[in-house]
């Protein structure tokens, strides 16, 4: 959602509560009637609940929510096999992230023999314009939902490798689209280089992002250039298909 709506911490699970109106939530949650009107308001413009005279029942876009955390899950579950296979063929780091509310978050990370110790575990959040894994989600995102992330998150220089021209990232971002990889020439981290490929659903959509990350002096030539990108497409292909049609 957007704003800064926090819910209420509940007491304990009202999920048997099918409609409720104010005087009844205020009740179960113990929170005065005010606080309870001024959740429920937003929650209905937001349509997550529909008001029916003074009754307030969950909203359809709920299903929206269960979908989003489903997809997510399979993600993980489906691209988990294939990140060790990179991990083992290639001895660096692999990566998974997926974007949320407009910033990078690695919900997987597996790490090769020869992987470097970079400080981001899993949940950490980075910038997408800066990452391979976040150029490859925002070359495929419409134009002004990438225009509303930078203007929301701006574009900060991690290393003097960073891309803070707007122009400039939105020309790699074409770049991006036209071979379906994206690069990271030690933009957030220095010394560290990697190479990523969007994971996409049936309309093109990012789903999320593969990379291999490692340091320059192994991440360059033919292998940082071919080899890698090669092998996180062909992993890619193998996650979607497998998220399409398990």
């Amino acid at each position: 959602m957007h704003g800064h709506f926090s819910p209420p911490p509940a007491r304990s699970s009202n999920s048997h509560l099918d409609s409720a109106g104010i005087t009844k939530l205020s009740n179960e949650l113990n929170l005065p009637k005010s606080s309870v009107y001024n959740y429920l308001s937003t929650l209905e413009q937001e349509e997550y609940v529909v008001k029916e005279d003074e009754t307030y029942y969950l909203g359809l876009r709920f299903l929206d929510l269960g979908r989003y955390v489903r997809q997510r899950d399979d993600l993980y579950e489906t691209a988990r096999p294939e990140m060790e296979a990179i991990a083992d063929k290639t001895d660096e780091l692999v990566n998974l992230l997926v974007e949320e509310h407009g910033q990078g978050v690695y919900v997987c990370r597996v790490r090769g023999n020869q992987a470097v110790n970079v400080a981001a575990s899993t949940g950490h959040r980075v910038p997408l314009h800066n990452t391979g894994l976040g150029k490859a989600i925002l070359a495929y995102l419409p134009e002004e939902r990438v225009d509303e992330i930078l203007d929301n998150h701006g574009l900060t220089a991690n290393t003097e490798h960073s891309i803070t021209d707007r122009n400039e990232l939105k020309t790699e971002l074409g770049s991006v689209r036209d071979r379906g990889i994206a690069f990271d020439r030690e933009e957030r981290i220095d010394g560290l280089c990697c190479v990523a490929v969007p994971v996409l659903d049936l309309d093109d959509r990012p789903i999320g992002a593969l990379s291999v990350a490692g340091p320059k002096s192994r991440m360059k030539g033919e292998r940082f250039e071919s080899e890698l990108p090669e092998l996180l497409q062909s992993a890619a292909n193998v996650i979607e298909l497998n998220l399409t049609y398990s």
